[in-house]
């Protein structure tokens, strides 16, 4: 009867850490997949500070994937938006955040 107390008890102790465990892992795979998407190219077209949004005229979006067209991005950093001109050719992510779709990660290409 003491074995089988000890073991229940052992079990359920498996069971209450192992979710927790399988939390933070899926949270680390979340964070590699995110960083190792592939940047894509664009064209900057149009830029609007007031709404904090680009046009870009672009090629595949693997990670949403999208191929390649115009489209109005948000960006997540508007400082983003003092950098860049109509006719920039830049590489960057974009990603749904809440439902939108923006622009996470942003470079111009030299």
């Amino acid at each position: 009867m003491r074995k089988n107390l000890t073991l229940t008890a052992l079990l359920m102790g498996l069971g209450l850490g192992l979710p927790a465990w399988a939390d933070t892992q899926h949270a680390t795979y979340v964070k590699t997949a995110a960083q190792t998407v592939a940047l894509s190219e664009g064209v900057v077209k149009k830029i609007d500070k007031a709404q904090n949004k680009l046009t870009i005229k672009h090629g595949p979006l693997e990670n949403l994937d999208m191929p390649g067209m115009t489209m109005v991005f948000r960006v997540q950093d508007a400082g983003w938006l003092d950098q860049v001109k109509p006719g920039d050719t830049i590489r960057f992510q974009a990603e749904r955040v809440n439902g939108v779709l923006a622009v996470t990660r942003l470079e111009i290409v030299q």
